[in-house]
Parts: C-alpha cells; structure tokens; sequence
C-alpha cells in the first residue's frame, strides 16, 4: 500500500487526516480516506450507502421544487446523490470542520468541482446539531423562515455510537422531535447508520413522526472481500 497525506488539522473533536492510497490489488485506483483521531469517516471504496441515503430519502418526496438539507459533508458523496435529482431545487450541506469544506472548494477531493459548480448547492460551516436545536431557525442561514422537504443526515456512526457524546442528545426523542419542525407537511427525515437496523431507534422515530422504516443496504467491501452492512432510516412527517 502506498499512503499520500493530502491533508492534516488539529480540530476541536480530533486529528482531522485526509489521505490517498493505493492497493495494489485493486490497480491503480485512488483510494480516498477521512480519519478523525481514531475514527476512520469515510473512505471513497464504499459510496453506495451515501447514494442510498440520498435516494430512498428523496424517492418518498411526491412533489417537485425540492429542498434539502445535508448534515455532514464527508466526501461529498450523498450531495452529489441528491443533487442528481432534477426535482432538488436548493441544497444546503452543514459540515463542522471547516477544512473538510476547504478540500472540495480546492478541489482537492475528486467530488469538490461537481458540488462547488452546481448553483443550487451551498456548503456552510455549522454544526447541524446546534442547529437542529434552534427551531426559530432554518438550517439555511440565507432564509430564517425556511423549513425543508427533505434532512438527510451522516455523521456519526450509529445513534449510539457518535464521534462526539454532545451528539446524543440529537437521538432522543427530544433532539428528534426538534428536528421534525424544521421539516415541511410530508417532509422526510433520512439517516445513515452502520450495521444492521436498530429496531428501537426505528420505533423512536415512528412515536414522534407516525411512520418510519429502516433499510439494510448491503455493499461490496474489496478490502476484507465479503460484504459490509449498513442502515438508512425514514421518516416522515404527517402530510
């Protein structure tokens, strides 16, 4: 394996690293990875959950004109998902660590030029759960006003196992019931999980919204040659 340190930041929450990889045995494919601290975020070999969480959030959506809040930039897969449907009008990305926002603006992170040319998409420095929290507020900093058609959410790695224990408070059924107000009649609530579904998170969800689901997403994973798992979560409010 050769490793390639594109990009290293102390944050408030850990050691933020960026790097390119090379297996040999996938050829000459350019592995992207985040790490923070210990955690391994994101890595540019498995993308299918991000696809998913974008699509089976926005599928559930019955009407045209759409907005969309992503929580979590990461690589920048799930914004890229959800812009490629033609129905997303305006699309705002909350992310935490500025410099994860500086590596797509530079275009040092292969999906920064797709997201940095698409007028529709704003990326903003924030942290979505203070947001979340402030109901007088939308998520978009330009319209105060605005509530959502559409949250799709990737940050921590389960509901129960967050990159930072200040995040638990988001899984409750107050953090949860919270973000429902931000959501338009019929809006759509879509989080990424990894593993297999919890069958209490997905009745938390359906207690505050009146219906949730949960779908295992299975996906190749070339490095241990088996097949990982993970969770998309929906929810949605009464219409």
């Amino acid at each position: 394996m050769i490793f390639e340190e594109l990009d290293f930041n102390s944050t408030p929450i850990g050691d933020l690293v960026l790097r390119r990889r090379r297996i040999p045995k996938l050829g000459d494919i350019d592995v992207y990875e985040v790490k923070l601290g210990d955690d391994f975020l994101m890595s540019s070999l498995f993308h299918e959950a991000e696809h998913q969480l974008a699509k089976l959030g926005l599928d559930l959506m019955e009407r045209d004109d759409l907005d969309v809040v992503v929580g979590g930039l990461g690589l920048g897969y799930t914004a890229v998902a959800a812009l490629e449907d033609p129905r997303v009008s305006s699309l705002v990305v909350i992310e935490y660590l500025a410099p994860v926002i500086e590596w797509h603006q530079s275009g040092l992170v292969p999906l920064g030029e797709t997201l940095a040319l698409d007028d529709r998409c704003r990326l903003i420095h924030g942290d979505f759960f203070a947001l979340s929290r402030n109901i007088e507020k939308s998520f978009d900093p330009m319209n105060a006003e605005k509530k959502h058609d559409a949250i799709l959410l990737d940050i921590d790695h389960t509901p129960t196992n967050v990159l930072h224990q200040t995040n638990s408070r988001f899984y409750t059924e107050e953090g949860l019931s919270e973000l429902a107000k931000h959501l338009k009649p019929g809006g759509i609530f879509a989080l990424w999980a990894d593993g297999e579904p919890e069958t209490f998170f997905t009745d938390r969800l359906g207690k505050i919204w009146g219906w949730a689901d949960a779908h295992t997403i299975e996906f190749d994973n070339p490095i241990t040659e088996d097949i990982s798992k993970g969770t998309v979560y929906l929810a949605q409010n009464p219409k």
